[in-house]
């Protein structure tokens, strides 16, 4: 792709300007994820049906993330994000609105179809953005998502708090937050297709590149969506805590992940990518350790805290490592995405099938073997332990040749 020639004051100002697009992003899930239990009384729906409908979120993000590489192709990346933003931040509307879970179940598809667009193309910016800069800035770009995911979670929870109608809360947000977005967009990098460039497919499966790369994000995203959905469950139910301490303990996991990441790309830059996740992977795994062998709240809670610290940055490099890791960088950041939205959705029930046939310590000894493979897998992700000077497009980079 090709497009105005932006010196590096421009590209600084569009490095925030992703930044506050991840930001958007993350609120919308935030605003989102705190009224669930409204959505389900007004659609009436019971809590296995639940759990069916919001399945269709990751369902529609694997259809549609293959699109987002065309779309980009189509209108250029300035336009095609302003579009796809939109589309996911109006999407918010939808799931309240349902009355009924076919109605649910179709509001979430769409909800989870233009997250996933989204998604991708802010990613492919993103690591234009760090190549064209030659340094680490994705952990920090993924830190404002989950910034933004609190804050949107601290309005989702008073507005909740207040009894006010999801309805009219999210409608409320979908219009601040479309507006926020918009606004966003205007400084991008505006990357245009050349004339003999070809557009990628509209679908195809995730590049040979891509697996290994989401391997590693799998096993991260895993030991994610674990300890976000059941560290709360496993403080009460295996060492009798309150329910306050329970739910600080999820908190003090987010907390420490959105930490992690906004202060992550120093650490990558200082170490790179590699080394970096490879000691995640050992704080993770000592924080596994840490919640199976405990006996005690504080020290199951220590746990839950180093598996945050530990997988914070893995899925930023993840992205990073896909964009450059063959010719078609959209095309495997939506490969990379597919897989970690798939461990994201598994990793929940699979957890709560291991705990009802074993018991939940049982559970958390999995999430513990497949911290073990952060540390034995990070070296796939050597395409982003150095960043490129190269200028390279969103459909045709180029890796770093370096060493």
């Amino acid at each position: 792709m090709s497009g105005v020639v932006y010196d590096q004051r421009e590209v600084r100002r569009a490095r925030y300007a992703v930044a506050a697009v991840f930001a958007v992003h993350g609120a919308v899930t935030g605003s989102f994820a705190t009224r669930v239990p409204w959505i389900q009384d007004h659609a009436s729906v019971s809590a296995g049906q639940l759990g069916f409908a919001l399945a269709f979120t990751a369902f529609g993000a694997s259809c549609s993330m293959p699109l987002a590489g065309r779309i980009t192709h189509r209108f250029g990346s300035r336009a095609a994000l302003r579009g796809l933003i939109a589309l996911w931040t109006l999407a918010l509307v939808l799931p309240a609105l349902a009355p009924n879970l076919p109605a649910l179940c179709l509001a979430m598809f769409v909800y989870g179809a233009t997250a996933g667009m989204a998604d991708v193309a802010m990613n492919a910016l993103g690591v234009e953005v760090e190549n064209r800069l030659d340094k680490s800035i994705m952990s920090g770009l993924h830190g404002m998502w989950s910034a933004g995911a609190l804050i949107g979670a601290a309005a989702g929870t008073l507005a909740a708090h207040l009894g006010a109608d999801a309805r009219l809360h999210h409608g409320l947000a979908a219009a601040v937050l479309t507006l926020l977005g918009l606004a966003a967009c205007r400084w991008v990098l505006d990357l245009q297709p050349t004339e003999d460039e070809e557009p990628p497919p509209r679908f195809a499966l995730p590049p040979r590149s891509a697996l290994l790369i989401g391997a590693v994000g799998f096993c991260a995203v895993f030991a994610e969506g674990a300890s976000l959905d059941w560290s709360a469950v496993y403080l009460r139910d295996r060492l009798d805590s309150s329910a306050a301490l329970a739910a600080a303990s999820t908190t003090g996991f987010m907390l420490t992940m959105a930490v992690a990441r906004l202060v992550g790309d120093t650490v990558v830059n200082r170490f790179g990518a590699v080394r970096t996740v490879r000691a995640g992977g050992v704080l993770a795994v000592l924080g596994g350790l840490l919640v199976v062998l405990s006996e005690h709240p504080a020290v199951a809670m220590s746990g839950f805290a180093l598996l945050g610290l530990g997988i914070a940055v893995v899925v930023p490099l993840c992205f990073a490592a896909a964009g450059r890791s063959g010719p078609n960088p959209s095309q495997a950041i939506a490969g990379v995405a597919t897989i970690t939205y798939t461990s994201g959705l598994i990793a929940p029930s699979l957890i709560g099938s291991v705990a009802q046939a074993t018991n939940l310590m049982v559970s958390f000894v999995l999430v513990t073997v497949l911290a073990v493979g952060l540390v034995t897998l990070a070296g796939v992700l050597r395409a982003g332990d150095r960043v490129s000077p190269k200028v390279g497009p969103l459909s045709a980079a180029v890796p770093d040749p370096r060493p």
